[in-house]
Order: structure tokens, then C-alpha cells, then sequence
């Protein structure tokens, strides 16, 4: 009876939190965050991305990084981050009365006082790391304070602001423009680039999809589509669904975004209605179960899969019926009407007619070995290994690994070890992370700097990492396609952008350039005269920094700057340069 009362009690409160957050998402409730910058945008809440949903919307700002950045409501800054990697430098603010939390991301710099508080705990921790969780009282805000500066700092390839609102109590994001929070001047419908119809099939208790039919469209007017050549369509398979390629624009920018909703009817009767209102971060990686993977993978669009997965969450779906899924017969014609709508609510529409009795194109089925997505699957094969977890997949497949005799891309710094194996298609999305075990010939030299290489999506050579026992090592794959084992000795190189005893009293700075070939950068440090500093690396920029410290400044004279970084292979370099300051 205890738990029960505590149950219906946590309920009420998450249900009374929720409704006062709906009730204060009104645009006249929040200041913008950027009250100096000309309100275009770069990407929208929701947008696929590999492997997320982009959690946000992303402000230009002008292509210059210092613009201010204020505090939207009254509230109180919760967290401080400052890394290499992901949001950079954030801030968080949590604002009581109206149940939310927004982030203010990319940052180049914080307000003074939080600067001061932030360069204290890295040089306290000798850390150039931090993330901080604050106290309500610790940094209190009022609405419009400023209390940071746009930067490009982080996984950023631009100058601009990445910007969240969420519900505070779930960590629940939330659709800033659909919600009329951010209002975008926008009255240009979805583009429509493509309509496909993928037939569906059962084999060894498995199901397998065809390869896409592509419908041809006809554009009539704006945001308005039928369908080309004769109709009905004629449409292989007994049933199926639909596939939509669609790209979205806004005024004043050349970026391409998003769309907020995807519906279609068949017959009059809705069967299918997708909805990027929100999501919480757990569900983030279903975006790959959203989109159809397979064209999204190299798709500068968005491609949406117009039915729902046995291993995808209801959620995104306010109506299904039968999944999405459309039966066709020879002598049926349905009437289909699809409708894209973006985050401003412009309308793209699809009109058309389908019949069945269409040809039917399957891929090749090489192996007949079910894997069922509700139970763990493990196998030997050779020199290989695989384990997928249960529920790591959207549906049950069927295995499929070779040894792939195509050459691969080069690379003169790594050393190969191993056959090079196709595991799965790297069409097949996977949700949870599988163990892959390759046997390989790896000298025992070597065995510290070996890794488990794969071919990106992209084409290109990257690093899965893994761990080396013997001559066989083990990784977590997120990702099916081609892995083979190598080697990897190159340090990584670290370059001055200043010569050999520069004169740096007018300077505001040390940069370095930091390069390596595969596996990332683990660690780096430095050290000025034998004293531990804070430095500041990008990864997009492939560049170390080191900030001449007001609060703690070099004597006048001849200094020795000392760096060290290390790759995910276990190799470090060093580096040692004199100037004056």
C-alpha cells in the first residue's frame, strides 16, 4: 500500500510539472537568448543526425563568436560544463516557477565570475576537463542577465548557439518553434524529394523488405505533389510501406532543416502520423528507427520511414494503423494522401493512387540463420566473433559475414593484422552496442597500439578500439559493416603556430596545431615553466590554446611551454618551445 501511495504521488507531481511547464511555453514568458544577433538559424529541433536527434535549435550568429548570451527567465545556473568535446562550454538554467531548464551551448566564454570560479577548478584539479553541478542559490539570474558569450567551442563547426529548452523533472527537450516559443518568419513549404514504396516479406520468421521502388512525382504547385506517369501505380508485394525523402528550408539561410510531422491516409482513414514534439535523451538513438537507415546513412535530406518498427518506440506517434503498413491487391486501387509539415506549419501534400501487381525486387539472402531481436545472439565464425545483445535490434534479421577480398582504403600509418570481415549490412541499424572478437597475427610489440578499424559511412578509415589479449581483440561495435584489426604506431604531431623564442607580450595566447592519423586524442597537458596549465583543444580545429592567465600571470622574461598528448593507440608526444612574455 506504501509503494503504491508512492507511486500515485511521484505520478501526480510529474503530471502537475508538466502541465505548469505547458502552460508557460509562451514566447512572450521567455526572453530570446541572443538579443544582438539577426534571429537566422543554421538547424532545428529534431533533425536527424547520426545515430541522435538534434536536441535543440542552432542561432547564427553572424559568423563571429562574443555576441551576448543572456538568460531567457529567472531562475538559477545548475550546471557549468567546459570540455573538448560534445556542447563545449555550457551552461544550464533552471528556472522554478515555470518547470524548465534551458542550455545555452557552444560557448566561447562565461560571464566573469564563473570564468574565475571555472579556471580556479581546473587548475585546483589539474583537470582540463569540468563539469559542474551548482547550488539554487549559488548563481542566481534574472531575466535578460548576461551570463556568457557565443563561441564555436566543442563538436562545432561554425560559430553560433546551440539552444534547448527542457522539461526539468523528466530532462524531456522540447520543440521550441512548433511550440511557438522561438517564431521563425518561414512560408516555405517541405520540399519533397522522393517517394518510395518498400515492400515487406516474412522468411524464416524474419521480416525482409525490398529494395526501394521509387514512385515518380509530379509538383503541381507549391507544397502540392501528385504522381507521374500512368496511375494507379502499380506497387509489388502484398504490403509494404512508404518511404519520404523531404528537405525543409527557412527564410534567409541556406541551410537545410528538419520537418516537424509526417501523416498519411489511405482511403480517407489516417494510418500513419509521425511528431518531433519532444523526446528524452534515452530515446534519442531511435532516430535511426525513424528514418528509413538505409538511404539516411548518406542522405543530406531527411528520409522517413512512413510505418514503425517492432523495436521502435510508440512515442513519436500520435496514429498507426497496422504500423503503417498498406495491403495491396491486383484489382484494389487505394487512394493515398501523404502530408509533410514543417516546425511553422507549411504544408507539403502527395496525392496518389496505388494497385498492387507491381514487380518485386529482394535482396540476395545469403544466410538463413535467424536472429531474434527478443533473445541474444551469439556466433563463431573463422576467426570471428559476434554477439548481439537482445533488443540491440529494430526488428529480428537474418546473419549474414564474409571475408571481403575488394581492397580497402589506404593508409601508410597503420599496419593490418587481420582479414578484413563484412559483419552484417551496414544498411541494419543497431540500438545497443554489439561485441565483436577478431583472431588475428599481432605481435606482441604491437599489441599495445591495436585496434579494431572499420570503414565509416563516409568512406573513410576510423577507429572502433578495442581491447587486446593475445593475438585476438575484443570491441563494442555501435555500427555493422567492415572491421579488420591494425596496428597503429604514429604519435600524434603537435605544431607551434609562433616561432622559437617569439616575442608574446602583446599576445593573448598560445595556439598549436594537434594532429593525428586514427584513433583520436585520449590525453593532453602542459606545463609552463614546470607549473600545470589549463589548455583548450578542438577537435574540429585540430588545435591546442593556452590563454595567458589574468589571474595567475607569468613573470617578464624567457618561458618553456612543455605539452604532452596521447592517442587512443598508446602513443604520446611531446613537445618543448621557448618565448617571452
Amino acid at each position: 500500500m506504501k509503494r503504491l501511495l508512492t507511486t500515485l504521488t511521484t505520478l501526480l507531481l510529474t503530471l502537475i510539472t508538466t502541465a505548469t511547464s505547458a502552460q508557460s511555453l509562451s514566447s512572450d514568458e521567455y526572453a530570446y537568448p541572443l538579443p544582438e544577433v539577426r534571429r537566422l538559424y543554421s538547424a532545428n529541433f529534431g533533425e536527424m543526425r547520426p545515430d541522435h536527434f538534434h536536441s535543440g535549435i542552432d542561432i547564427k550568429t553572424d559568423g563571429v563568436e562574443g555576441k551576448s548570451v543572456v538568460a531567457i527567465a529567472e531562475g538559477y545556473i545548475s550546471r557549468i560544463v567546459d570540455k573538448p568535446s560534445g556542447y563545449g562550454r555550457a551552461l544550464y538554467v533552471v528556472h522554478p516557477r515555470k518547470g524548465t531548464t534551458s542550455v545555452y551551448a557552444h560557448l566561447c566564454r562565461f560571464r566573469a565570475d564563473i570564468d574565475s570560479v571555472i579556471m580556479a577548478e581546473r587548475h585546483r584539479l589539474k583537470r582540463n576537463s569540468i563539469d559542474i553541478t551548482c547550488m539554487a542559490g549559488q548563481y542566481p539570474v534574472s531575466q535578460g542577465d548576461i551570463i556568457g558569450y557565443s563561441g564555436n567551442s566543442g563538436n562545432s563547426f561554425g560559430p553560433h548557439l546551440h539552444f534547448e529548452i527542457r522539461q526539468t523533472a523528466t530532462q524531456r527537450t522540447l520543440n521550441l518553434v512548433s511550440e511557438g516559443i522561438i517564431r521563425i518568419k518561414d512560408k516555405t513549404p517541405p520540399t519533397i524529394n522522393g517517394l518510395y514504396f518498400i515492400a515487406t516479406d516474412t522468411v524464416a520468421g524474419a521480416p525482409r523488405h525490398s529494395k526501394p521502388q521509387r514512385i515518380p512525382l509530379q509538383r503541381t504547385a507549391e507544397g502540392r505533389y501528385i504522381a507521374g506517369g500512368k496511375s494507379p501505380i502499380r506497387l509489388g508485394g502484398r504490403s509494404g510501406h512508404f518511404v519520404l525523402d523531404l528537405t525543409d528550408r527557412k527564410e534567409g539561410v541556406w541551410n537545410r532543416f528538419g520537418v516537424w510531422r509526417v501523416a498519411a491516409e489511405v482511403d480517407n482513414r489516417p494510418i500513419f502520423d509521425y511528431r518531433m514534439d519532444g523526446y528524452t535523451f534515452d530515446m534519442t538513438r531511435y532516430c535511426n528507427a525513424v528514418a528509413y537507415y538505409p538511404m539516411q546513412l548518406s542522405a543530406r535530406s531527411e528520409v522517413i520511414r512512413l510505418a514503425r518498427l517492432e523495436g521502435n518506440l510508440h512515442d513519436f506517434y500520435s496514429a498507426l494503423c497496422d504500423d503503417g503498413a498498406i495491403s495491396l491487391a491486383d484489382t484494389l486501387i487505394r487512394s493515398v494522401r501523404i502530408v509533410a509539415e514543417d516546425d511553422c506549419h507549411n504544408h507539403s501534400v502527395i496525392e496518389l493512387q496505388v494497385t498492387g501487381g507491381g514487380k518485386v525486387e529482394m535482396p540476395h539472402l545469403a544466410d538463413t540463420i535467424t536472429i531474434d531481436r527478443s533473445r541474444r545472439f551469439a556466433i563463431e565464425r573463422g576467426d570471428i566473433k559476434v554477439v548481439i545483445p537482445r533488443y540491440a535490434l529494430y526488428e529480428s534479421t537474418h546473419f549474414d559475414c564474409e571475408v571481403v577480398k575488394r581492397a580497402a582504403p589506404q593508409d601508410s600509418t597503420l599496419i593490418t593484422l587481420s582479414p578484413r570481415y563484412r559483419v552484417m549490412s551496414q544498411d541494419t541499424p543497431l540500438h545497443r552496442a554489439a561485441t565483436l572478437t577478431i583472431k588475428g597475427y599481432v605481435p606482441h610489440a604491437l599489441r599495445p597500439h591495436t585496434a579494431i578499424a572499420t570503414i565509416s559511412p563516409k568512406g573513410k578509415i576510423s577507429c572502433v578500439g578495442g581491447n587486446c589479449i593475445g593475438s585476438s581483440i575484443t570491441a563494442q561495435i555501435r555500427r555493422f559493416g567492415e572491421f579488420w584489426i591494425v596496428a597503429d604506431t604514429t604519435a600524434p604531431q603537435i605544431r607551434p603556430r609562433f616561432e622559437e623564442g617569439a616575442d608574446m607580450r602583446n599576445k593573448s595566447r598560445l595556439v598549436f596545431e594537434l594532429k593525428e592519423n586514427f584513433s583520436g586524442i585520449k590525453e593532453y597537458e602542459g606545463y609552463i615553466d614546470g607549473e600545470w596549465v589549463p589548455l583548450e583543444y578542438s577537435p574540429t580545429r585540430h588545435t591546442l590554446t593556452y590563454h595567458f592567465d589574468r589571474l595567475r600571470p607569468l613573470g617578464s622574461g624567457e618561458h618553456l611551454i612543455v605539452l604532452f598528448a596521447e592517442d587512443n593507440c598508446g602513443n604520446r608526444a611531446s613537445f618543448s618551445q621557448r618565448f617571452i612574455r
